[in-house]
């Protein structure tokens, strides 16, 4: 075992500044006595903060009274014939960690036959800040899913049950509330997470693996991540670490400002952690303070990102906005006139600059509000009024399983690198040339639908309309994968 003994950097430091100041005393002691000892400086009571250098300690010290420690307990039935329960891992994304450290309620188990059930406590710990003297506290959703008693712990240690107001699992926020406050509460300021910069300094607080009050300090090491957590993906990456335990504490700026709830971690990855902007949360908190819950609105479109590709077969000029797929029978969309091939580049006045921008911009609005959608179609750009409706939930995933026919005769496309085969009167993918100009954007099953806006009748038909595309550009084919249409750009050999 290396049993080097390690110096702490302040010390290194300053016995490095002690030789200068002795060499410095003592040549000045030289020129006035050559028997006079050399002068020792007094050491700091507290090392000087360097020019350009954050104050950490001086921040940590304001606001780490503002960070609780919340302590969740879920009652678990379990058949006395079971055994003790073994926990799975529940690291990516959201869920945190094992018992007592986070959110770790996976169980198996084996045995069967008879036996009574029993009653298991099991403990799992968050994080959380304070936003007013009321007693609400932040968290995520995640954090207090399914407790059955929730518990409050403050900097200095006092402790407080805590109800649930309400919370928003699209977003993974939660708001409680403190049961008989006391009149003293530490406040955490909230900032504005759209100024934060990339490459800012940033600090986490939290209750990592129940070691409370934890500060890790780091930059911003990104912004607008989508990290297929939810339809309302806008993360800020960093490096400050982040742990299970860490989930709904606050990342402060160095303003000493909540600018994102620390959220998710990459169990792959050193130094990649995940905060929701504070500005999104801002933009709920009202509603789960009145109602507990969030409506939101929502159009009635199934949209697509845009790729250069896409962007160009569309006669656009850069990829930009979010291209409609399909539109809802009855829907907002469908009412105003939105159509499939559309691109909506812009929401009241307001960029869409990737497709991910559009759902989030739609949900800052109520039910029932009106807003001005700006489509582009055809080099066209219209404005659209479309009042929306009410966002309801959403079931099923995005995969869409893959079919093949195998009973037509095939055709071979080179410009596209694909083979086709006719089945049911549809056009179906059957092999995707390695490195071709589909690799990466067809796959074996896709239904071929149009190409250039009219419809494929068959395989024949399909080499007439791609041949009679214009050479300049991409062509555009509208493919349905699954249950699930899209619009592909393919640049041809």
């Amino acid at each position: 075992m290396n049993t080097r003994k390690l110096i702490p950097a302040a010390v290194v430091l300053f016995a490095a500044g002690a030789g200068l100041a002795a060499e410095t005393g003592c040549q000045h002691a030289a020129r006035a006595s050559q028997d006079a000892p050399p002068q020792t400086p007094a050491p700091f009571a507290t090392p000087p903060v360097l020019p350009g250098t954050p104050d950490i300690a001086t921040l940590a010290a304001r606001v780490r009274p503002a960070v609780v420690n919340i302590t969740t307990i879920h009652a678990v039935h379990m058949r006395q014939d079971m055994g003790f329960p073994g926990f799975g891992d529940v690291f990516p994304f959201f869920h945190q960690g094992q018992p007592g450290q986070g959110q770790g309620r996976h169980f198996g188990g084996g045995g069967g036959g008879g036996g009574e059930d029993e009653v298991m406590k099991q403990q799992a710990l968050g994080s959380g800040f304070l936003i007013d003297e009321q007693g609400h506290v932040v968290t995520n959703a995640h954090v207090i899913d399914d407790a059955d008693v929730v518990k409050v712990k403050l900097a200095d240690d006092r402790e407080f049950r805590a109800k649930v107001v309400g919370k928003d699992d699209r977003l993974d926020v939660a708001l409680l509330k403190l049961d008989d406050p006391p009149h003293d509460l530490p406040v955490a300021a909230l900032g504005a997470s759209e100024a934060t910069r990339v490459g800012e300094y940033v600090v986490a607080i939290g209750n990592p693996f129940g070691l409370g009050n934890t500060v890790t300090m780091g930059i911003v090491s990104a912004k607008g991540r989508t990290i297929g957590a939810g339809p309302y993906d806008d993360f800020i990456q960093t490096d400050a670490s982040i742990n299970p335990g860490n989930s709904g504490g606050p990342l402060f700026n160095l303003r000493g400002q909540v600018v994102g709830i620390n959220t998710a971690i990459n169990p792959q990855g050193k130094g990649i952690g995940f905060a929701i902007p504070i500005d999104a949360v801002r933009d709920v908190l009202p509603q789960l303070l009145s109602t507990g819950h969030v409506a939101r609105g929502r159009l009635g479109v199934l949209i697509q990102g845009m790729d250069d590709d896409l962007a160009r077969a569309l006669g656009m000029d850069r990829p930009h906005g979010a291209l409609v797929e399909s539109v809802e029978p009855g829907s907002p969309a469908e009412k105003a006139g939105l159509k499939s091939g559309d691109v909506i580049v812009a929401v009241d006045g307001q960029d869409i600059a990737r497709s991910e921008d559009l759902p989030r911009r739609v949900a800052r609005h109520a039910p029932g509000i009106m807003v001005k959608v700006t489509v582009l179609h055809d080099k066209q750009k219209r404005d659209v009024d479309v009042t929306l409706a009410a966002l309801k939930d959403e079931k099923g995933g995005d995969e869409a399983s893959e079919k093949s026919g195998v009973n037509a005769a095939p055709g071979e496309h080179s410009s596209l690198g694909i083979s086709v085969l006719e089945e049911d009167g549809q056009v179906v993918v059957s092999r995707v040339a390695p490195d071709g100009p589909a690799d990466g954007k067809l796959r074996q099953g896709d239904v071929i639908q149009e190409v250039g806006g009219q419809r494929v009748s068959n395989a024949g038909d399909l080499a007439a309309k791609v041949h009679a595309a214009p050479a300049d550009k991409p062509v555009l084919l509208l493919v349905k994968r699954g249950e699930q249409s899209m619009f592909v750009g393919i640049e041809r050999k």
